[in-house]
C-alpha cells in the first residue's frame, strides 16, 4: 500500500495519553509486582519486563487487556499494584472509586492512532475532512475497539466524526475487545481496514 504512511505503517487521525497509578494495596500471598496494562502496550511492556527480570533478577507479573475490563477486573477486587491505562477516563473510574492512591497518578506515555491495512493492500488514500473511508472499505469491514469502551475505538471514533465520515462506516465497523485484536482482523484479512495504536 502507498500513500503518505499509510498501511500498517500508518496514517495519523488522533492522540491518547496513556496513564499509570498505583491500585490501592490488595492483600496477596506473594510480593511480585502486579501490573495491570493496556493491551497496546504489550510489546513494549514485554521488553522491559524482560530487561527488568535480567537487571534485578524477577519479573513482574503483567495482565494485558482493554483499559476498561483492567478497571473493572481491579473494582472486582483483582490485586494489582500498577495499573497503565490508554486513556484517563478509565484512570479516573477508578479515582473516583478511591482505588488509586491520587499521588502515584502519572500521565505516563502518548501515541498516535492510525488507519492501517493489510501488506498487500492496493489501498490509496489521501486522509481529510470528507473522504471516501465508505468507498475504500467496500464490502468489507473497518476494525476498531469498541468504541464505547475501548480508548483507540473512542478515539478513532472521535476522529473520524472530526473528519465528517463516521455516519458513512459506523455500520461497517467490527468492534474488536482491544486494539491488538482489532489489529488481527485486518492482519487476518477479516477486516480490510482498522484504527490501531502506531
Amino acid at each position: 500500500m502507498t500513500h503518505k504512511g499509510f498501511g500498517l505503517g500508518a496514517i495519523t487521525i488522533g492522540v491518547f495519553a496513556a496513564s499509570l497509578a498505583i491500585s490501592a494495596p490488595a492483600a496477596r500471598a506473594e510480593d511480585k509486582l502486579i501490573v495491570f496494562a493496556a493491551a497496546s502496550l504489550k510489546d513494549a511492556f514485554d521488553g522491559v519486563n524482560k530487561a527488568c527480570e535480567a537487571d534485578v533478577g524477577e519479573a513482574a507479573t503483567i495482565s494485558y487487556a482493554a483499559s476498561s475490563a483492567l478497571a473493572k477486573q481491579i473494582e472486582g477486587g483483582a490485586p494489582a499494584d500498577i495499573f497503565i491505562s490508554a486513556d484517563l477516563d478509565w484512570m479516573k473510574y477508578l479515582s473516583d472509586r478511591k482505588l488509586t492512591k491520587p499521588d502515584t497518578e502519572v500521565k505516563l506515555l502518548g501515541n498516535q492512532i492510525v488507519l492501517v491495512a493489510p501488506t498487500d493492500s492496493k489501498v490509496e488514500a489521501k486522509i481529510e475532512k470528507g473522504f471516501d473511508l465508505a468507498r475504500l472499505i467496500g464490502d468489507g469491514r473497518l476494525a476498531m475497539g469498541d468504541v464505547k469502551a475501548v480508548p483507540a475505538g473512542k478515539y478513532g471514533k472521535a476522529a473520524l466524526e472530526s473528519l465528517g465520515v463516521w455516519s458513512s462506516v459506523e455500520g461497517k465497523v467490527a468492534q474488536a475487545e482491544n486494539v491488538r485484536a482489532a489489529l488481527k482482523l485486518v492482519s487476518t484479512g477479516e477486516a480490510g481496514l482498522g484504527i490501531v495504536y502506531a
